[in-house]
């Protein structure tokens, strides 16, 4: 693993949540599904992080998660939370890259992803982890999107570096159908989602991470992500993350 890995992952394994979200959104999403909060449901969380949606899971629905991610650290703090909560007996952690996952075909009812998918993109997730939801089961991610036709230039060349395949709702869910789903609902994310659950708590964490952390690599990881937080706050008008509900049919 790289230096910049591990300083990256020392930042964020202490955060609650490594992207936007929040407890009443995973539950919205929950919500839109209309899973039988009685019947026992086998859910993928992909890319879990430190495990807040996990939780929140846990807590509103009788189920067995387990919980992937690609990094051990993130894994142990989910561990750590689900001991905290007394909801161990729920959860099982794998530590895999989410475009190899060790799973059987369709072997859960639910695979849940927020602000993960990323990784491998779209089109390329949905299409990877549709073996592994049963028959009439449900994917719910979250997905950064355009949630304009136009935007400024600094903003959109920014996205495009980052993530090309970036794009709006309507062409999200246009590859939600191609791939075979049928498509059962979205909605856009706050923005406390970004500022209150995510940008806030890791600008407080800052310091301490300069402090213990320093070097030339450590400042320009802040430097980094100050710059995200900057174009968030100038162009927040312009792109979301956006929740997405499918069915395997």
């Amino acid at each position: 693993m790289s230096e910049e890995m591990e300083l990256l992952i020392k930042l964020h394994k202490d955060g609650e949540r490594q992207g936007p979200g929040s407890d009443a959104i995973t539950r919205q999403a929950l919500d839109i599904i209309g899973i039988d909060k009685n019947q026992k449901t086998k859910i993928l969380d992909v890319g879990c992080g430190t495990g807040a949606q996990t939780i929140t899971l846990a807590k509103n629905l009788n189920c067995a998660i387990t919980a992937v991610d690609l990094f051990e650290p993130f894994l142990s703090k989910v561990s750590e939370r689900f001991n905290d909560f007394n909801l161990r007996d729920k959860i099982t952690t794998t530590a895999c890259s989410m475009s190899e996952m060790p799973f059987n075909d369709e072997a859960f009812d639910l695979i849940w992803s927020e602000g993960a998918i990323y990784n491998i993109g779209f089109e390329t997730g949905l299409k990877n982890w549709k073996r592994f939801a049963k028959m009439n089961g449900y994917i719910a991610v979250s997905e950064i999107t355009w949630t304009t036709n136009s935007r400024p230039e600094e903003i959109e060349s920014h996205w495009n570096n980052e993530y090309p395949c970036i794009g709006k709702a309507s062409e999200n869910i246009d590859i939600i159908e191609k791939l075979g789903y049928r498509f059962i609902g979205a909605f856009t994310l706050p923005e406390y989602c970004w500022e209150d659950m995510y940008y806030i708590p890791m600008e407080k964490r800052f310091s301490e991470f300069i402090k213990n952390n320093p070097g030339n690599r450590s400042m320009e990881i802040i430097k980094s992500e100050k710059k995200d937080i900057e174009l968030y706050r100038k162009y927040k008008q312009y792109f979301s993350y956006v929740f997405y509900i499918m069915q395997k049919i």
